[in-house]
């Protein structure tokens, strides 16, 4: 069994809508960091077919870093793995960014979805306007530090499966 543990870290969002830009920000603070082995991190913006064509490359594990809708106090963050089962059916769509749409647009283009992880931080303002609220962007370096640590869980875990792959 061969289990691939390359971890790709993609920050999704509009920077011309406010708070929609979290994940850019999130990783042009990223890049200033070292990262482990086999991983890497882009921000792919509003480019989500890019992103769909990137995930065919077969990597073990995506980390997406967005912004989600006002559902909680802004600026709060969360770390929420996608069940397979859960990704909702959306017609594909070549110039969305709509998570659901990468996931369709990959499932049409014959790959099949890495474990998952959606970093995301409650957003306070997505109207048109560049720069984050002060909530959203006060959580920019804590959100750092959470893709991190969901890195390296997401390495140990591909680390644990790959030793299980050689003792069976």
């Amino acid at each position: 069994m061969t289990v691939d543990r390359r971890v790709l870290v993609a920050g999704v969002g509009n920077i011309f809508f406010g708070d929609d830009g979290f994940g850019p920000e999130v990783l042009r603070a990223v890049a200033s960091r070292p990262l482990p082995p086999g991983v890497r991190a882009v921000d792919f913006g509003i480019r989500g077919t890019h992103l769909a064509y990137e995930l065919l490359d077969g990597w073990g594990a995506l980390l997406l870093v967005d912004a989600v809708p006002n559902r909680g106090a802004p600026g709060a963050l969360s770390a929420v793995e996608v069940q397979p089962d859960s990704i909702p059916d959306a017609p594909l769509d070549a110039h969305s960014m709509d998570p659901a749409a990468v996931f369709a647009s990959l499932q049409a283009l014959g790959g099949t979805l890495p474990r998952t992880v959606v970093l995301g931080c409650q957003v306070e303002n997505t109207e048109e306007g560049i720069g984050l609220s002060v909530p959203v962007q006060a959580a920019v370096e804590p959100a750092v530090e959470a893709v991190l640590d969901v890195v390296q869980q997401l390495l140990d875990a591909g680390a644990a499966l790959q030793a299980e792959g050689k003792e069976s």
